[in-house]
């Protein structure tokens, strides 16, 4: 038997491609100036702090680095680490960020939303306990499609676990027990963003009848409302003012079409296949979520890079092999490579990515500048520091556009160690991104209760980023 929820759900799929999202007005941000952008890249296996550091460090820096202590360094007088050289043109746009916890998260494999969320949560939807950071600063910036996510989703375990090329349960929630939905093939998610500009009569049409749809049933949901009991009546309304929500996202689509045409992605063929390799896959991910950001469809976008129980194929120098993350996590070599040289191979590939997104975005002009400007790019890891991650220190590689409110571009940064007076935690990181741009809340995310015992303030941004 088809549920109401049921239907809900296929018909803002069938509609939009993404899940039910809160009604909100597109516009740019007072004074005009063009929105700030998001991107939120994380992968799974964890994240090595030892890999993120400049191997150029003096003898008195490398002694602080060793006992984690406090460090704030001009990255312009170092060399970044081998696996990062793909993004060495951006150097003065780079932060590499250590010393974060995450012990509120939950850990281990798999974190689901907990690391953007500062929350512990599982598979369970009722796990989710509030709107996850992305989506908090989609609100500060509102755009028609609000937040779009992408996967490579994992055969095994974690989220989604047995699907590539549907669209599935993500790694981001739009708000209390409500999961968001990723698409985990760029050939769906360029004919699900784009289909109202599409040249293609045949997508068009079934844009139409998908609306015509999303329609009918709003008008049923409220008649529905009208009539239903007392406690029935307000899931019902709900119902009617999600689907009516998602009405007035595809009017406001609409409404750009001419803004967005000129940026609908092109897709190589490589990338519309149903069979594909992971590298392929990232790269048709990273050229849909180009073109959403530059387009206007979207200012926030989260990337899931991989995930533990994803098989990557198409790695440079492994493109004939099956790459078992988990199994390089427990050690195990692939091929004449160590566990370590393929981890190294999985993050350059993902720094290439990274490049990509960043000059493409400094090659797109926007008012005095250019898109790059007003937009942040965060890598980290999903579950901390290694593949049986405790939560001790979540790694971040950072890059800021110009316009950008954080005073960190251009450094290497150690925070105080776990447990020392000035340790923060994702928490505090998350509530500085939102406090720099408009949202006042005195604290995102949850307290980590081991962190009491050493008299820790939790509360709060980190004011030195504030600037």
């Amino acid at each position: 038997m088809t549920t109401r929820r049921d239907f809900m759900a296929t018909a803002a799929l069938g509609a939009t491609g993404l899940a039910l999202a809160p009604r909100s007005a597109w516009a740019r941000p007072a004074g005009g100036k063009p929105p700030m952008r998001f991107i939120f890249l994380h992968k799974g296996n964890g994240l090595f702090p030892s890999v993120m550091v400049p191997p150029s460090l003096g003898k008195d820096d490398a002694a602080a680095e060793a006992k984690k202590g406090a460090l704030n360094l001009d990255l312009a007088r170092h060399e970044l680490p081998a696996w990062m050289k793909p993004v060495a043109a951006h150097q003065g746009d780079l932060t590499i960020l250590q010393g974060l916890s995450g012990k509120m998260c939950t850990t281990g494999h798999h974190t689901w939303c907990s690391a953007l969320g500062a929350f512990k949560a599982n598979e369970r939807v009722s796990s989710i306990k509030c709107a996850t950071v992305d989506f908090e600063l989609a609100k500060l910036f509102p755009s028609p499609m609000e937040h779009v996510e992408f996967a490579c989703f994992p055969l095994g375990g974690g989220n989604a676990r047995g699907t590539l090329n549907g669209i599935a349960t993500g790694f981001s929630a739009r708000g209390p027990q409500q999961p968001n939905y990723a698409f985990g093939s760029p050939k769906v998610a360029a004919q699900e963003l784009f289909k109202s500009v599409s040249t293609d009569e045949g997508v068009r049409a079934r844009a139409r009848l998908g609306r015509s749809g999303l329609e009918f049933a709003a008008r049923r949901e409220g008649k529905l409302a009208e009539t239903a009991p007392g406690g029935e009546r307000a899931k019902v309304q709900g119902y009617a003012d999600s689907l009516e929500a998602v009405r007035e996202r595809d009017r406001k689509v609409d409404a750009m079409a001419d803004a967005i045409r000129p940026h609908a992605p092109k897709l190589d063929a490589r990338y519309l296949a149903d069979e594909m390799t992971t590298v392929d896959r990232q790269r048709g991910h990273a050229e849909v979520l180009l073109a959403a950001l530059v387009s206007g469809l979207t200012n926030v976008a989260a990337f899931t890079v991989d995930e533990l129980g994803h098989e990557y194929t198409g790695l440079a120098g492994m493109e004939t092999e099956k790459v078992n993350l988990h199994d390089v996590g427990h050690g195990k070599p692939v091929g004449k490579l160590t566990a370590d040289e393929v981890r190294f191979a999985v993050r350059r590939q993902h720094m290439t990515l990274v490049d990509t997104i960043a000059s493409r975005l400094k090659k797109a002009p926007e008012g005095d500048g250019t898109v790059f400007d007003s937009t942040m790019i965060f890598y980290f890891p999903d579950n901390g520091e290694t593949h049986h991650s405790q939560g001790t220190e979540y790694p971040f590689v950072v890059l800021s556009g110009k316009n950008a409110k954080l005073d960190i571009r251009g450094r290497y940064i150690r925070l105080p160690n776990y447990g020392e007076q000035g340790h923060k935690t994702l928490g505090n990181w998350y509530t500085t991104l939102l406090n720099a741009y408009g949202n006042p809340v005195k604290h995102y995310g949850d307290p980590d209760p081991g962190l009491a015992r050493f008299g820790i303030d939790q509360t709060g941004a980190i004011k030195q980023f504030l600037g």
